[in-house]
């Protein structure tokens, strides 16, 4: 089985506004709501892809029941864990300016409810899946990422963590199969700017030495490294396109990698799925369907 975790998910309210002015009522020119967090995205991409999986993480309010009932209706099995205050969270995602986000807080994690998670997690068994994305609620504790490795630690699960700084660094002791820092990230943690592909991967190795199995860094429009498992290093420029939505491309890139090592087990294969994936996304309005991520994969083999 494939499970993701998504901590703080969201209803995800995309809107357009031409010409925006601030102090005045304005409208919409388009909208559209989206169930959104990045463990969301994996799952969403995945089953685009034609693989289930089954989204874990908190939900509570109405809110919590819309994204569930989105989920489900594309295919995606439900596991959240209801929390009884609150709700889960709207984000404000203005298209028209680039980068303006409103994002909500989200309900309040007790440590009850983190451990009736941590129960469904114990559940898992060799041969399973699990997609760890994203950033932890401010009320829960920064180490639930390194307590669920802790748990899974020897179970012969593939782990697949995205996650930035101190969270992806203390997954790193308990050899995640994958980890998907971009080059800013990678930068963030030794202190250095990456803008090349070639400047990537001695850092990318020092990540590989300290415990994860396999690096794979996005780089936007400069393209992707892959330090893999067997010590191959793989890059490729990014294919060309229009950018149109640069969100959940890092999370459809993760979602590809995934898909294409587990339907061929060959690096190469998966790391340009990932990429292919990615790109398709951000050419996108949306998260990219699997007819997208062929068309863009198969340009990619041409080139």
């Amino acid at each position: 089985m494939i499970y993701t975790v998504t901590f703080n998910p969201s209803l995800d309210y995309i809107v357009t506004v031409e010409d925006l002015k601030l102090g005045l009522t304005n409208r919409t020119s388009s909208e559209i709501l989206l169930p959104g967090g990045k463990g969301i995205n994996v799952s969403t991409v995945l089953m685009n892809l034609g693989i289930e999986s089954t989204a874990l993480g908190f939900i509570a309010g109405f809110t919590g029941d819309e994204v569930v009932k989105r989920l489900e209706k594309m295919g995606v099995k439900n596991g959240f864990i209801q929390v009884e205050e609150g709700f889960t969270r709207i984000n404000l995602k203005l298209k028209s300016m680039d980068g303006m986000e409103i994002n909500g807080m989200g309900p309040v994690i007790s440590q009850a409810k983190v451990q009736m998670l941590m129960d469904k997690l114990d559940t898992l068994r060799k041969g399973d899946v699990l997609f760890l994305s994203g950033s932890i609620p401010a009320s829960m504790s920064d180490n639930a990422y390194q307590k669920i490795m802790e748990l899974l630690e020897g179970r012969g699960i593939w782990t697949a963590v995205d996650a930035t700084k101190d969270l992806l660094l203390k997954v790193l002791p308990y050899h995640p199969f994958l980890i998907k820092p971009n080059n800013h990230e990678l930068g963030e943690i030794f202190g250095v700017e990456l803008k090349t592909r070639e400047a990537v991967v001695p850092y990318a190795k020092k990540l590989q030495e300290e415990g994860a199995q396999n690096v794979l860094v996005s780089m936007a429009g400069e393209g992707a490294v892959l330090v893999a498992a067997d010590k191959t290093v793989y890059d490729t420029k990014a294919p060309e396109g229009k950018l149109i939505n640069g969100v959940g491309a890092g999370d459809s890139m993760v979602a590809g990698f995934m898909a294409g090592y587990l339907q061929k087990q060959d690096y190469r294969y998966a790391f340009h799925l990932g990429v292919a994936a990615g790109s398709a996304s951000a050419f996108s309005e949306n998260l990219a369907t699997k007819q997208e991520i062929e068309a863009v994969f198969r340009k990619m083999q041409r080139n």
